[in-house]
């Protein structure tokens, strides 16, 4: 299996939040003087306050999950298989006053290597999410914000057990939401919700055999009557609609947290009202400091997305229509958390 990775964007994640981190830890803490006998002015009080508050917090995650089954003279058959899935999520938080910038990165990316087949690919995932708020009062659970998401993978993607031509890459397809609106949250942050009447939303397609192809919603190659490519397949599309995301997470049992994240993105001028879901649902178990479980599954429905199969088994895929994407894990693995 032939892999596309890209180090120079993980690279850029990475030295973003050591950044970040290193900012924050630099800002001078003040110590009160305990000796004086006066008693401070209010100004000072309040100067040396505003030193002892750290604006900014952090969360860093690095885990994997192993799953592995050999079998030794076993009656009953059986493959012998290891699958692995390496994992991070790492989170800003820069609150001060009345404003609120959020930003989180998380990467995925799992192998499942079994006797008698060749490697496959199992997860893969680029995540950045970013969202800057203003409030009015410091008792208002409304927030001004602007919201800004990219998402895409890192090595390519093949209709298994086909290798010769791939039906994704990095940045094929890439997308990207940046718009503006409101955003509540409740006091306790357990739940947040955005809408934006005003999103943009761009489609990467940069792999251009699948740009000609017309795959992911970009606009396919102009042939002629013959087949030959008069005019290149286009590697973007923008999209201008309206888009509503809500959080939910929350510890509902002791060492048992849930965590609810759905989307919904409908375009203004193309299909209004065929709405995009994106809704993904985890169940995350601590069984120790160290050891960690979780459960989770992820819907995906874009009407832009065409699946390729082989309908005909004459060793070729024919593009198909849009489908329901979902994915279903279950993992136990090691967690370390700075």
């Amino acid at each position: 299996m032939k892999l596309t990775f890209t180090p120079v964007l993980v690279i850029l994640l990475v030295l973003s939040f050591s950044i970040s981190s290193s900012f924050a830890s630099r800002i001078p803490k003040r110590v009160s003087d305990t000796t004086t006998v006066n008693p401070p002015k209010n100004d000072s009080v309040k100067k040396e306050n505003q030193d002892l508050t750290m604006p900014w917090s952090n969360k860093n995650a690095l885990g994997v999950n192993l799953s592995e089954v050999a079998f030794v003279n076993w009656n009953a058959g059986g493959n012998n298989s290891v699958s692995a899935l390496f994992y991070g999520n790492f989170e800003r938080k820069f609150k001060k006053r009345l404003l609120l910038w959020k930003t989180s990165a998380s990467i995925r990316y799992g192998l499942n290597a079994q006797e008698g087949r060749k490697l496959r690919k199992t997860d893969d995932e680029i995540s950045l999410n970013s969202t800057y708020g203003y409030r009015r009062d410091s008792t208002s659970n409304f927030r001004y914000s602007a919201k800004f998401n990219f998402k895409t993978q890192f090595a390519n993607g093949y209709k298994y057990p086909q290798r010769d031509k791939s039906i994704s890459s990095f940045m094929a397809p890439g997308y990207a939401f940046l718009g503006v609106g409101a955003e509540y949250s409740a006091p306790n942050e357990d739940l947040t919700v955005y809408l934006s009447p005003l999103t943009d939303k761009s489609t990467f397609v940069l792999d251009q055999r699948l740009a000609n192809e017309g795959m992911f919603g970009v606009t396919p190659a102009v042939r002629d009557s013959i087949g030959n490519i008069v005019a290149k397949g286009e590697n973007v599309r923008t999209e201008f609609g309206v888009l509503l995301t809500s959080n939910f997470s929350k510890e509902v049992f002791t060492n048992v947290n849930l965590d609810n994240q759905i989307s919904f993105y409908t375009d203004y001028l193309n299909k209004f009202g065929n709405i995009d879901v994106d809704w993904e649902l985890k169940l995350n178990l601590v069984v120790n400091e160290f050891v960690k479980a979780n459960i989770g599954s992820h819907l995906i429905y874009d009407d832009d997305v065409k699946f390729k199969e082989d309908t005909n088994d004459d060793g070729a895929l024919e593009t198909l229509g849009p489908k329901i994407q979902f994915k279903q894990l279950l993992g136990v693995g090691l967690m370390y958390e700075f």
